[in-house]
This record gives structure tokens, sequence and C-alpha cells, in this order.
């Protein structure tokens, strides 16, 4: 039987953020009454004339430069021609052999440490279509074209993905990117970060690409890792039942967990795309390119380097904080506050997201990062214990007080009273001869257990550092 490997490669459409359409003045608002956001341009009216609107490019050309794109100065449109009830021109302006960006890459960070690098082919600037709507009363199928005229990127990257959980994560840092820009909010519950995934098989040891079929419209991680983990099993028993796999376009039913032949795969020549004679050429000042390229944040990639270079995170926490950039905001300030990173680090990725919904929430946290430095800055210092931290935070979240003020009313100030602890820690000998035997026996484990007894008579308040000292020399 011949072993097969898997070959991926990700086309994800992005819609922009701005406040109008990229050829017309109409509002890309979600959530508007269907056709209420629409005008003579974006519906296709004879005679009316698209205008580009110069923000889309600015945002498009932020994304190629973060993605170490090469900009072409002079891009051109194209009509892709096709005929579909939610695409009123019956063509969709989009853009072919002169696209904005080519080439690049992006790293990819893995749970387990791992990195790849996925190469980027293209990025070009496009109209999205409308939205059909089907099963609405009596089984009529309807249009709404708030969404046709919408100004997207398609970032389509090269086929170098080889497991459905990195094209995953390869996914999240696009998103995390385009937020991070600001070129996009990332919304995929809105319709604003889509997937066409197309897989391959081919046998393990060879470079020639097996017949590809594309997963259309995927739109949340999970989806992406399941819809590909489907077709490559689907492509993996037709091969060994001695099939031929087909080239075609399939739907993710994310209901049935399965994909659906949805048509045969079109070819460019189907399209039959042309220069779109209603639009100049886009040309690019390359002073403006580089004045853009200055002002571009650090991105994800930068900061999770430099959160392992220089404050020392383990790989995985550093990913985790960078994937929204105002959870790092929210670390970077808890650290610029006075906090231990990797004590920041580990209290923000556990206790605090435990207490938001979301990630992008944190900026709105009912602790500041500075209230969070103060708590931890008390434990670093010795004055609290991780379990006295922990009593203190839900005191800080429901108030607008510091850590050491509740310290203070509430008597949760570690002991580190030497004499006291250690009138203790004799207390809890005496009262468990059994165990002392056992430790002196050479049962090490019985330790944590007077660990535990101490803590416990002290209503966790002893320094544990100390307690774990006295108690040694105690017990020895």
């Amino acid at each position: 039987m011949i072993d097969h490997e898997a070959v991926i490669g990700l086309e994800v459409h992005v819609q922009l953020a701005t406040r109008s359409k990229i050829f017309c003045g109409c509002s890309t608002r979600f959530g508007a009454p269907p056709n209420t956001q629409i005008c003579t341009v974006c519906t296709g009216q004879p005679g009316a004339l698209p205008v580009l609107n110069r923000q889309v490019i600015e945002h498009a050309v932020r994304m190629a430069l973060a993605c170490g794109c090469t900009i072409r100065h002079r891009s051109r449109f194209a009509r892709k021609n096709y005929f579909y009830p939610d695409l009123p021109k019956g063509y969709q302006i989009s853009q072919y052999e002169r696209p904005l960006a080519e080439g690049g890459q992006l790293e990819v960070w893995l749970p387990t440490g791992e990195r790849s690098r996925v190469g980027i082919t293209r990025i070009h600037v496009e109209e999205d279509a409308g939205k059909s709507i089907h099963g609405a009363e009596g089984g009529q199928s309807r249009v709404d074209l708030n969404r046709a005229g919408v100004p997207l990127i398609e970032i389509v990257s090269e086929p170098d993905l080889r497991h459905p959980v990195q094209a995953a994560h390869y996914m999240r840092t696009l998103r995390g990117m385009v937020r991070a820009l600001g070129v996009s909010d990332g919304n995929m519950e809105q319709g604003s970060l889509r997937c066409d995934a197309n897989v391959s098989l081919r046998p393990v040891g060879t470079t020639r690409l097996g017949v590809k079929t594309e997963v259309k419209n995927i739109n949340s991680f999970r989806f992406v890792q399941h819809a590909l983990e489907y077709e490559i099993a689907r492509q993996s028993d037709v091969l060994r039942a001695g099939g031929v796999v087909r080239q075609e376009t399939r739907l993710w039913d994310a209901a049935a967990g399965v994909t659906r032949s949805m048509r045969s795969k079109e070819q460019a020549e189907d399209y039959r795309y042309f220069p779109d004679p209603d639009l100049p050429q886009v040309v690019l000042d390359p002073a403006w390119v580089e004045r853009l390229r200055h002002t571009l944040p650090e991105l994800p990639d930068a900061r999770r380097h430099r959160y392992v270079e220089q404050l020392g995170l383990p790989p995985d926490d550093a990913a985790a904080l960078t994937r929204e950039h105002e959870l790092a905001d929210y670390f970077e300030a808890t650290v610029a506050a006075g906090a231990a990173p990797r004590r920041a680090s580990s209290w923000i990725l556990t206790e605090l997201l435990a207490r938001v919904s979301d990630a992008r929430d944190v900026a709105r946290a009912r602790v500041t990062a500075e209230r969070l430095a103060g708590l931890l800055q008390l434990w670093d210092d010795g004055r609290i214990s991780s379990a006295l931290a922990k009593q203190i935070w839900p005191l800080m979240w429901d108030s607008a007080e510091d850590a050491q003020t509740i310290a203070r009313r509430e008597h949760l100030f570690q002991d580190s009273d030497g004499e006291v602890i250690e009138a203790q820690i004799r207390r809890v000998i005496e009262d468990n001869p059994q165990q002392v035997a056992q430790y002196r026996e050479g049962k090490q484990k019985v330790f944590g257990f007077f660990v535990g007894q101490v803590m416990r008579a002290t209503s966790g308040k002893a320094n544990p550092q100390l307690v774990n000292q006295l108690l040694r020399k105690l017990l020895d």
C-alpha cells in the first residue's frame, strides 16, 4: 500500500476595515436590513461607473508589506465573469495577471513549539459578492446585496501546508496580523475572514502534485481543521480503493461533519478574465509605499520572538499572548508597571482569561494592568503567597481597590515570623507521629502532607518557603 501525504494551500479572503465599499460610497456596516446599503454602482446598473476607494489600496499594501511581499507599482483590475444570483453585474471585479503583490511568507507557530514557513503566492484586491439566503418562506431563495462591493483582499498561499492543524494555525496567524495592522477586524462570525482550502494527496517522497479539490467558504479555525481532516480521509479512501480523485469544488457541511460535492472545479479560462475597461491601472508611488512600510506596528511574529528571546517566556505562552494584540498590549502594560514577565504571562493566560469571554476584551477588564502588577509585586516581594493572591484576585475584580488595600483590610498578608511558624510546625509534628515515622523511613511524599497541615493551621498565611525550610530542619 502506497503511503500518501497531504498538500494544502489556502485562499483566505479578508474584508478590509473601510467605512465604504471598494467602488462606491455605500456603507459596509454589518447587520443592516437586507438591500439597504446599495446603489447603482454596487448593483451593476447600466452606465454606473466605479471609483476606487484609496483606503482599500492602503490597507492592502500594508498587509502585503507585513507579509514580505513584493509590491507591484502598477497593478490592474480584471473582470472575473460568472453568473450567480448574488453577483448583480454578472462579473466580479478582481485582479488576475497583474495583482497588487506577489511573493512573501509567514512563519506559523504550532502549540508544540514547532515553527514552519509558508510561502505567499499573491495578495490581490477584489470586491465581494452579495449573499444568497435559501429556505425563505415558500421555499424561496432571496438575495441580499449589502455585501456586494465590500472590499476584500485575497491572500493565496503556496501549497506548503501538510497538516490540518498547521492550516488552522496559519489562519490564526493571518488573523492576528490583520488585526494588529488594523486593516480588518478579522471577525469570522460576520464573514470578515473566510477560507477556501485546496487539498490533494501524493505519494510520500514525490514532488508532483495530485488532483486537488477545493473546499469553499470555511469560516472558523476549527472548521478549517475538521474539513481538511475529512477531505484527506475521503481522498485517501478513494485512492486505496483504486479510484481516481476528481477535481471539484466541495462545500463543508459543519452540522454533518462532511464535505459535499458542489460542482466540477473551474479553471481560470472558465472565468474569461479581461482587464476592466472602466478602471485605470493602480499606480503606486514608491515613496508612498516606503512611508507605509515605516508606519507598520510590531507584528505578532516579532512580538513572539521578543517575548521568548528577551523576556524568557516559553514559546507556547508567547504564541498565546500574541494571538490577540489586545492581550499582548495588556501583558506589556503589566510588565511595564513592574510585574515579572513570566509571572504576568502565567496569571494573564489562566486567571485573567478565566474571567473574560473574549481575549479581545481585556482592554476593558475590571482589573487594569497596573492593578494586576501591584498584586503580582506583592507576591514577588514575599508579602503574599500564590494562594493568598488567588483570594485577593476576585475581591479586586469586584471593586476598584488595589491589592495592598484589600490584603490589609482582609488580613491576607503572608506571615514570615519564624518563631510563630516554628511553633505551628512543632504542633503538627507532635500530632502526627505515624507520618513522622514514615518520613524518617524515607517516604519523602509524606513531606507534602506536613506542608498542607501547617498551611491549614496558619489559614494559608505562612510563608511557604519558610515553612519548607523549617519543616525539613525539624523533621530531619
